[in-house]
């Protein structure tokens, strides 16, 4: 493996075996080294081989930029969180996840502490992600021996899940804003708290992050059953009014047209968490 590039000390841009760029790194691996030289395996910790270009270009520009500890500790909590959670994160996190935690220390070193506005709605909503953030303050701890306060959780749980939905963080805050004006517009429909621990409050927000990623992404549900929205809406007339307000919501806030066969589902799991609820 020869070195195409000198990032740092601690890291080169070089060509795999088909001949593709990958950024490889590891403590001194590129000391007293130059462009063309062969790379003392011993010293590879780590290879990155993205997918895309731009995220690849952007990452060798990141780890030029900050110590290399940070690009291992991202990878860290990364693997873990694919333990945890099994489900596809796009590549960008690498760039995103480990700019913010450098950010984030060396905030913290200058003695700025920063509040995370949507630390509860996360802690919340995506109940496995911050427990990944949780395992994450921990790790940062260990490798660097700086405690983030609390807060931090949340915010490497919003990258996380930023890359399992391949959103932006605006739109991340956006859909979060709509989970929580839709569980508050039942809520005081039925002028009743809802049980969070109850399964059917579990699906009925499972439904609705869809439906706001829906929303945010104006995509509509393509299939229409006129019979069965008919039969839930008769049915389950409470749960209809409810819905047909999230409807207005929709309309109103964000311009998005919502079928008669989101509505049906959403009458479906409004009705079964109030009826749990009772």
């Amino acid at each position: 493996m020869k070195i195409k590039k000198i990032l740092n000390n601690n890291a080169v841009i070089a060509c795999d075996s088909d001949q593709q760029e990958i950024v490889v790194t590891g403590l001194g691996l590129a000391y007293k080294k130059r462009v063309g030289e062969v790379l003392d395996k011993a010293k590879i910790e780590r290879i990155f081989k993205m997918e895309s270009n731009e995220v690849s270009k952007k990452l060798r520009d990141l780890i030029s930029e900050i110590p290399i500890e940070y690009v291992g500790i991202s990878e860290e909590i990364i693997l873990l969180s694919k333990e945890m959670i099994p489900k596809n994160l796009n590549e960008n996190i690498y760039l995103t996840l480990t700019d913010h935690i450098h950010f984030a220390v060396e905030r913290i070193e200058k003695g700025y502490v920063l509040t995370n506005p949507m630390a509860w709605e996360i802690k919340r909503f995506y109940i496995e992600e911050y427990k990944v953030g949780l395992k994450a303050l921990e790790i940062i701890k260990a490798r660097l021996g700086i405690e983030l306060p609390p807060d931090e959780a949340a915010s490497i749980a919003m990258h996380i899940v930023n890359a399992e939905l391949n959103e932006e963080m605006p739109n991340m805050i956006a859909l979060i804003n709509i989970l929580q004006d839709a569980l508050n517009i039942i809520k005081y429909h039925f002028s009743l708290e809802l049980d969070e621990d109850t399964l059917s409050y579990q699906r009925l927000v499972t439904h609705l992050k869809f439906f706001a990623q829906r929303i945010i992404n104006s995509e509509k549900e393509s299939s229409t059953d006129e019979s069965l929205f008919q039969l839930v809406s008769v049915q389950y007339p409470d749960a209809y009014e409810c819905a047909l307000k999230i409807k207005l919501y929709a309309h109103e806030k964000y311009q998005f047209e919502v079928s008669k066969s989101e509505l049906t589902y959403l009458i479906v799991h409004i009705e079964k968490v109030i009826q749990s609820n009772r």
